[in-house]
């Protein structure tokens, strides 16, 4: 007798009346820190662009259970430098994806200053625990160049994360351009396995070569809209012992008494 009597107050709730059904809550949260140079911001926009346009992701929509997710596009770099591109926005088909792309196609600002992990995550977080969708899975889309340098510790976001029962999966950019390369970090695929993805089926895919980026970014959204199987890639609920998830604060404080940088 008490297990209907939860399932009908459940349903009744005013959120469950108002939201919207989905598949699923994806956060697309990307990287413009001062180490992305303007002509590798544009192929992040193109490259995602062109991904949710692409028949094999719009058909994993079309034929998922709601027959729809909800989507969001921001650009990030420092604690609190967040750029929403695209809000949150529903995409049911071809129409829709396709005027998705178009606004992260034309839209051209250009990168901010720092590198905060954790602030993309919290931001995430809060930004789909607010909004007006319910999802099947909430799942953080994290790409980026470099190790968290800026805000609270990413482990602490991510566990805030996971404990609102999201799901954070990585793409991070291992490209090594010289210009910038003193704020890269060699084993940076290593780093977001142990320090930033998480959660049932978390997964992350290293991106070696530009040219991998638009297969890089379809290959990682077709996962994410059908849900990776549990235990196809490791789930990384706590880092491993001996990686050192303070790497990007520490090669901050080095680079800040070598060059002087704030």
């Amino acid at each position: 007798m008490i297990r209907p009597l939860i399932l009908s107050l459940a349903i009744s709730t005013p959120v469950a009346a108002q939201g919207i059904e989905v598949d699923v809550e994806l956060a697309l949260m990307v990287d413009v820190s001062r180490s992305m140079a303007p002509w590798e911001l544009e192929i992040q926009r193109r490259g995602y662009a062109e991904a949710l346009s692409s028949d094999e992701v719009v058909k994993v929509i079309e034929n998922s259970f709601t027959g729809a997710i909800a989507i969001t596009y921001v650009e990030w770099a420092g604690e609190t430098s967040h750029r929403v591109i695209v809000p949150w926005t529903l995409i049911d088909g071809r129409a829709a994806a396709d005027a998705v792309s178009e606004k992260l196609i034309f839209n051209h600002e250009y990168s901010m200053r720092r590198t905060s992990i954790s602030g993309a995550i919290g931001f995430a977080a809060d930004d789909i625990a607010s909004n007006e969708y319910i999802g099947l899975r909430q799942v953080i889309d994290i790409s980026g160049d470099g190790p968290n340098n800026d805000g609270r510790p990413v482990l602490q976001a991510r566990a805030a994360a996971l404990e609102q029962g999201i799901i954070i999966n990585g793409l991070p950019l291992m490209t090594r351009d010289d210009e910038f390369s003193r704020w890269t970090l060699e084993d940076l695929d290593i780093y977001y396995e142990n320090c930033v993805i998480g959660g049932p089926g978390a997964f992350s895919i290293p991106v070696l070569e530009w040219s991998d980026f638009p297969m890089a970014v379809r290959r990682k959204l077709v996962l994410e809209l059908v849900g990776s199987p549990d235990g196809l890639w490791p789930v990384q609920a706590t880092p491993r012992s001996d990686y050192d998830c303070l790497i990007g604060e520490k090669l901050r404080q080095q680079r800040e008494l070598m060059f002087g940088e704030p």
